[in-house]
């Protein structure tokens, strides 16, 4: 059933975290039962924050304020922000958790609480900002009714808030590397979903990736419900295109896979471009995305996205490379970093 009971916690002020993620490559056929790879970049974080209270209170974060000091002030947070905090992220999180609790026959103690969320991960940009919120709201959760839900399962209650509680389309991917966080391979085959209930997922070691940057820009973000939805329609249709790119992302996925688990992570990089390149053949992409792309590229380093727009990964060779990108993708308006995968000693 995924869920196992583990030992009280006494009252205690909760907090966890979640972190956003960046696809490698097979994006985006995770929703199409294809495959891909996804790490996730410990640069930014969501945490969630949760204690006892008499009442049972979500408080709102910076992003869900609606008091602006002008019209102007009000225009950019949108612009920033969009038209959604994370009130109703937790809050339905909240209410799939307690359903699934209800289903599975665990019982749940009376006691009520606060929780609120903070969040530095850039909005919008691709790196699943929004299900780092809940995942962590899930884990601060099953900490304070004594629960244990496995990576697997936790990934497809994660999903189910978004594209069930909120209608918001998604895939797989971003809630499966959050949950099992670091380097993962998955496979979406729909055999896995009936023998086992979710894909398969393969955890593999950060350390045999090349060196890789990411860069981001939230002026060239794009909305994930708008971005999939003809492609959705066109691949149930059953549009060769369509049908045809889904498979091929999926052998790129499992090509990368092949080389990184050879320690041949170096020869990735024309796996990405290759991606990329699929992609841009049949989707609309915006000048300033495909700009991005184009000013990595020609520093010599591949380029990608790292999801549905608004940021890019790659793989660069040399410091001299790396300082390139950040010259040809800083007047572009873009932010470039060294992603951390791994937990870092102190």
């Amino acid at each position: 059933m995924g869920a196992l009971r583990c030992k009280p916690v006494p009252f205690m002020v909760i907090q966890t975290t979640s972190y956003p993620r960046a696809g490698l490559i097979g994006n985006p056929s995770d929703g199409y039962h294809g495959k891909t790879i996804s790490f996730i970049v410990r640069n930014f974080s969501a945490s969630v924050t949760l204690w006892q209270s008499p009442e049972l209170e979500i408080q709102p974060a910076r992003r869900d304020e609606m008091a602006f000091k002008s019209l102007e002030g009000l225009v950019q947070d949108t612009r920033k922000f969009g038209y959604y905090g994370g009130l109703r992220l937790l809050k339905a999180s909240v209410k799939r958790f307690h359903d699934y609790c209800t289903q599975n026959a665990l019982s749940l103690h009376d006691r009520n609480f606060t929780i609120r969320y903070r969040s530095d991960i850039p909005p919008h940009v691709g790196m699943a900002g929004s299900s780092a919120i809940i995942t962590a709201c899930f884990r601060a959760l099953m900490k304070f009714y004594d629960v244990r839900i496995t990576a697997p399962v936790l990934a497809n209650l994660v999903l189910s808030v978004e594209t069930e509680e909120l209608h918001i389309p998604a895939g797989l991917q971003d809630r499966v590397v959050q949950a099992y966080e670091g380097l993962v391979f998955m496979d979406f085959a729909e055999k896995h979903f009936e023998d086992m209930g979710h894909g398969a997922y393969e955890e593999l070691d950060p350390s045999g990736l090349p060196p890789l940057y990411i860069a981001y820009s939230p002026h060239l973000s794009e909305n994930t419900e708008i971005f999939h939805n003809d492609i959705h329609g066109r691949f149930a249709r059953g549009e060769s295109e369509i049908v045809d790119a889904m498979a091929e992302w999926a052998c790129l996925a499992q090509e990368c896979r092949d080389l990184l688990s050879q320690g041949k992570g170096k020869e990735i990089g024309p796996l990405l471009n290759r991606n990329f390149d699929l992609r841009k053949s049949i989707y609309h992409l915006s000048q300033g995305n495909l700009n991005m792309i184009e000013a990595a590229r020609a520093a010599g380093a591949s380029a990608k996205f790292t999801g549905s727009g608004g940021a890019i990964v790659g793989v660069y060779h040399g410091e001299d490379m790396f300082e390139q990108i950040i010259s040809n993708l800083t007047p572009l308006g873009a932010k470039v970093l060294k992603p951390i995968i791994a937990p870092q000693e102190f």
